[in-house]
């Protein structure tokens, strides 16, 4: 067997050279975060006392704050690198002037974690494989291939000739994250200023409940091993099958293939609809053929194959899906906002415990919230694109007391579903896709094609809500000039 090694620098990590996991570390780098900000801003101000522009200081301080935070995330990995892949669906509310500073930074977030020294790399090969790890490689890369959130991946060569993957955690990972999760416990009471009548508590430990599985690889190859079973010789997508998994690595087939990273930056639009559409089918179709929800679909696991198929990798957000209670949510919920009106959709809001029984929420400011997400059901093509998202998340997270969303609360058992649809809208919208969205999602969901079925029969047909908006506008003005 033939080895490739690297060599590595001296660092500050718990192994020099390789991310820290130690908790007084990470609390340190994390901590340090708003300390560095708020020095940024006393230096700011004495900066625009000596005469300079105030607009310039102010991007200037930004861009070190943004590029400062997704060092430090992507440093420290783990569940804090988690928070930089919703940070980076955030972004796209800010102007655009704002987001560019973010943009930059999250661009390098992925690229900036210190690797494994190949020591470290050998250590752990040595604690999952024993000893004579290298007897089951042909060739082995110490250099690192691709890194995730917990570890990193290996390109090499098995013992049989075939290409493969080899995911390793790293060392420490688990405490770290069990850490970062404490943080967020202790966090969580901060969240009720934005949303007051939430339970955070529950939707906290059902969020931590979702990372801590990310943390058991012998699950993660089961839901792997069940992906690439159900979607073996599918003509759309392909999943790498398991090759082995032994302690905290994975060995899987080595897939090639175009990263949608690339595509997001270059892509011929028609390439970026199609892969879209794929998207949404992928996370919308895994639980009627796997019984599992994939959580995960960021761009990073993502690459189109030199045949056009859609190949996914990272299998450890999977949740066994669905619960008992959605699917007469997602009708009920989505046959008030068609079909019913207000009264019809805060009952509905309430039943399915969206509102607490006795919380007092406008359900006309949430009808015209959710109703463009209505829209991509009711116009035969849709585009979701950074505009669209932008929209959306800037009117959800406003910060006025009279937000209907500061009044409702989120189910624990839809935090699961509801992290999976926020990251895919953040794929989607990245590639600025368009096409039969409506199509897509009533093939996957019997509940919402009976929305839309009642909608026929009670309309006649679909209808462009954007039509029926002029429509009303142009009768209220009709109205107020007689």
């Amino acid at each position: 067997m033939s080895v490739r090694r690297t060599g590595g620098r001296r660092g500050n990590g718990d192994l020099a050279g390789n991310p820290p996991t130690r908790t007084a570390v990470r609390s340190a780098k994390l901590a340090a975060l708003p300390l560095a900000f708020a020095g940024r801003r006393a230096a700011g101000a004495g900066k625009k006392a000596l005469g300079r522009s105030r607009t310039e200081v102010d991007r200037e301080i930004r861009l070190r704050t943004a590029q400062h935070l997704f060092e430090v995330l992507g440093e420290l990995k783990g569940f804090a690198a988690k928070i930089g892949q919703v940070l980076a669906v955030y972004e796209l509310a800010l102007p655009l002037e704002l987001a560019e500073p973010y943009r930059i930074a999250l661009s390098r977030l992925h690229d900036s974690t210190p690797a494994m020294l190949p020591s470290t790399v050998h250590a752990v090969l040595t604690e999952s494989f024993g000893p004579d790890w290298r007897v089951n490689f042909r060739e082995f890369d110490d250099r690192r291939a691709a890194s995730a959130t917990i570890g990193q991946v290996h390109r090499a060569i098995w013992h049989d000739g075939r290409p493969v993957a080899v995911k390793l955690m790293y060392p420490g990972a688990r405490e770290a994250v069990h850490s970062d999760l404490e943080h967020l416990r202790r966090m969580s009471a901060l969240l009720a200023v934005f949303v007051p009548n939430a339970d955070i508590r529950a939707m906290t430990e059902r969020l931590a409940e979702c990372i801590r599985a990310e943390l058991d690889f012998a699950q993660e190859a089961e839901n792997q091993r069940a992906f690439a079973l159900a979607f073996d010789g599918d003509p759309d997508f392909r999943v790498a099958r398991v090759v082995a998994r032994r302690g905290d690595v994975i060995v899987s087939e080595w897939l090639d293939g175009v990263p949608l990273t690339r595509l997001i930056d270059m892509g011929a639009q028609a390439e970026r609809d199609r892969v879209g559409l794929l998207a949404i089918r992928f996370v919308l179709s895994s639980p009627e053929r796997t019984g599992l929800l994939y959580g995960d679909p960021h761009p990073g696991n993502f690459r189109v194959q030199p045949d056009g198929r859609l190949g996914v990798v990272d299998f450890g957000a999977c949740t066994p899906w669905p619960p008992p209670q959605f699917a007469p949510m997602v009708f009920e919920v989505g046959d008030a906002l068609i079909n019913g009106g207000p009264a019809e959709l805060d009952a509905a809001i309430r039943r399915h415990g969206f509102a607490r029984r006795d919380s007092v929420f406008d359900a006309v400011a949430l009808g015209d919230q959710l109703r463009a997400y209505a829209e991509l059901l009711l116009r035969e093509r849709a585009r979701v694109d950074r505009e669209w998202l932008r929209a959306r998340v800037l009117v959800a997270l406003n910060p006025r007391l009279d937000n209907v969303n500061r009044h409702l609360d989120l189910p624990a058992y839809y935090v699961p579903f509801g992290r999976a649809v926020t990251t895919l809208f953040g794929l989607v919208s990245q590639l600025g896709a368009s096409g039969p969205i409506r199509d897509e999602v009533l093939r996957w969901s019997p509940e919402l094609t009976e929305v839309m079925a009642r909608h026929r029969a009670r309309t006649g047909g679909p209808t462009d809500l954007a039509a029926v908006r002029l429509r009303r506008s142009t009768i209220g003005d009709s109205r107020r000039r007689a």
